[in-house]
């Protein structure tokens, strides 16, 4: 008989291999590169890996993105940033047509299956760090019904990282856009269970981080529901300078 446990993280798994079958045709639109409304969106790309030994996970979208320099005009703010952030939620939940949202409180975030008590994963609120040059979303993983025990209050995280380069066309910038999700310990992701994540949770994460990437060409920023930068007294709120850190690999299709 199946556990209780086991029971919501099998209706996922049907959830998710549904919605991979409904958007199955027009994955192919999302692994090339694409001009929208003047911005270039190259091809995104995919670096996935499931440790062994400790069966943690180190996952990373990225693409560069070529838009015109005046683009850039005013968007390069805490309060996009924070913007951005909001994007990659709506762009989850759209990619499963409504039934993966997430729900805001001021300190944490819970993405949820249909009704709010199914929390599939909680974050604690995100952690902001910009400069001239990079803005990053870092959101600390907690616990949920797709957190092994191992995971939990751990140093696992979801983040968002944009860094902007010169371009060698004089009225143009790249952007280079990241979603990494580190040290995370899926639920089913042991024995079998790794073709299941591989399958289904990962996947469906690969492909939402795309139709991000596309919201981000078409500058399609939706308005974040805690606007904790957004208002008259936000820049007591400035979010700390971006620290130096190594990052394994470097940026795709970089030039300049």
């Amino acid at each position: 008989m199946m556990s209780g446990r086991m029971r919501p993280l099998a209706a996922l798994g049907a959830l998710l291999a549904a919605a991979l079958a409904a958007f199955g045709g027009i994955r192919h639109l999302l692994v090339r590169s694409r001009t929208i409304g003047g911005a270039v969106l190259h091809t995104p790309t995919d670096d996935t890996a499931i440790d062994p030994g400790t069966g943690a996970v180190r996952s990373v979208q990225g693409a560069d993105i070529i838009v015109p320099e005046d683009a850039l005009d005013g968007l390069w703010t805490p309060e996009h940033l924070e913007r951005l952030a909001r994007t990659y939620w709506r762009s989850l939940s759209r990619f499963t047509l409504g039934l993966v949202r997430v729900v805001y409180t001021e300190g944490e975030r819970y993405v949820v299956l249909i009704h709010p008590r199914l929390r599939l994963l909680t974050f604690r609120a995100p952690e902001y760090e910009m400069d001239a040059h990079e803005g990053i979303v870092r959101w600390r993983i907690e616990k949920g019904l797709l957190v092994a025990r191992a995971g939990r209050e751990g140093d696992g995280y979801l983040e968002i990282d944009v860094r902007r380069y010169d371009y060698d066309d004089w009225n143009k910038a790249r952007i280079h856009v990241e979603v990494e999700v580190a040290n995370f310990y899926p639920a089913i992701a042991s024995g079998i269970g790794r073709w299941v994540y591989v399958n289904t949770q990962s996947r469906i994460h690969v492909v939402a981080c795309k139709f991000f990437l596309r919201s981000l060409v078409r500058r399609d920023l939706d308005i974040s529901p805690i606007g904790r930068f957004s208002g008259p007294d936000s820049s007591d709120e400035a979010p700390a300078p971006v620290q130096e850190r190594e990052k394994p690999g470097a940026p795709v299709n970089q030039r300049g």
